[in-house]
């Protein structure tokens, strides 16, 4: 299941971070167009959130996230056969329709894997959206390594990733057979019907840490660019990314089952900002790579905050539509954020200021959720 947020985050949403100068360069963009192409995914996921929202129940889960991994799959191979700024906008917005039904479904069914068993439920939880540091790690071995000096070659790294997701259609299908959905039950529980207003600082804050993180995930390989990075530190750094996702789990589990409330949102919006201004704080490579350290071992945790709110607060039948709101809620941050930060840095002719707007409003969010009371 966890080749979810591999495939939908790791390579859909965050590989374009690594491919972003080479296609600035090759097509001639300016940094509002660049910003544009990764808020295309976000109005994508939102897109599919919704959808998710209205039709978990009735598709199902399993049908959901198998789907959802076949359309990512293929949208990601066919953003590699187009250099048109409307077919990519497309298919990037395809992806995006794509990963969140994946993403939202897979969430569900992990939440339901260790019924009446906190600890291993929050591990489980934590393992899944750990699995975003799959996509990561690989892609951050592998990019910048074939598109330094070669910024022409990008159509062909958007294809691999496409072979790659295909690849994961075998154990997708195995997955979704073995573990038991969870689809909202008889009830047919509405959206409408979960607790929002008592929920309401846990969803601003995560509007402002989508807003936030994906601005760093989108520009910081430009702005190392910028300041005369090397590809095997911006490979390296990538690369810890993903690994300090891949190991957040076992860094998080006790704080996922011990709160209820807002903490561990809290503690991750909080630690991602922190990341997100160390490489401006300090810098160089030992503030490059500190900042992959802290921004990896803490930015999955902000939906896996959200998910175990969700399972720690609600009946079960209503956990597929708590993760749909959530992860609307965090699409249309996502939208918000790369086009904003283009343009701040197309004024300025600088990425800079909208590194530092992204890690203040992560911080902000952190001190929001910390007031997030248990229901």
């Amino acid at each position: 299941l966890a080749l979810a947020p591999a495939v939908s985050n790791g390579f859909a949403r965050f590989a374009y971070g690594l491919i972003l100068p080479a296609m600035r360069i090759d097509l001639g963009w300016n940094y509002t167009q660049a910003g544009w192409i990764n808020t295309a995914n976000a109005l994508g996921y939102l897109i599919g959130a919704l959808l998710a929202l209205t039709l978990i129940s009735r598709v199902g889960s399993r049908r959901m996230f198998a789907g959802g991994m076949l359309l990512t799959a293929l949208a990601l191979l066919f953003s590699g056969m187009t250099e048109d700024f409307l077919f990519l906008t497309v298919w990037r917005v395809l992806a995006g329709v794509g990963g969140a039904p994946a993403f939202i479904a897979g969430g569900a069914m992990v939440s339901a894997v260790f019924r009446g068993q906190p600890m291993r439920s929050a591990l489980a939880i934590a393992l899944y959206f750990g699995g975003g540091g799959i996509g990561m790690l690989i892609s951050g071995a592998s990019i910048p390594l074939v598109l330094d000096g070669a910024a022409h070659a990008w159509p062909k790294v958007w294809v691999g990733m496409g072979l790659a997701s295909l690849l994961t259609m075998g154990p997708v299908i195995w997955a979704v057979r073995s573990v038991s959905p969870v689809d909202g039950g008889p009830s047919k529980i509405r959206p409408a019907r979960l607790p929002w207003r008592a929920m309401s600082l846990e969803l601003i804050a995560y509007f402002l840490f989508a807003v936030g993180y994906i601005v760093y995930l989108t520009f910081v390989v430009a702005w190392m660019r910028e300041g005369q990075a090397s590809a095997a530190l911006i490979a390296g750094m990538w690369s810890l990314l993903g690994f300090m996702v891949m190991a957040s789990p076992i860094l998080w589990r006790g704080v996922l089952a011990r709160y209820s409330g807002g903490t561990p949102m809290a503690l991750a919006c909080t630690a991602t900002g922190v990341g997100t201004l160390l490489p401006i704080l300090v810098p160089g490579p030992v503030g490059a790579l500190a900042s992959a350290f802290v921004f990896g071992a803490c930015f999955f945790m902000g939906p896996a905050s959200v998910t175990a709110f969700g399972r720690n607060n609600l009946p079960e039948a209503q956990w597929g539509a708590s993760i749909a709101l959530f992860t609307t809620i965090f699409a249309v941050g996502q939208l918000i954020g790369p086009v904003a930060a283009g343009y701040i840095s197309d004024l300025t002719d600088d990425l800079t200021l909208g590194l530092i707007i992204a890690g203040a409003t992560l911080v902000l969010a952190g001190v929001l959720a910390a007031f997030q009371k248990p229901l």
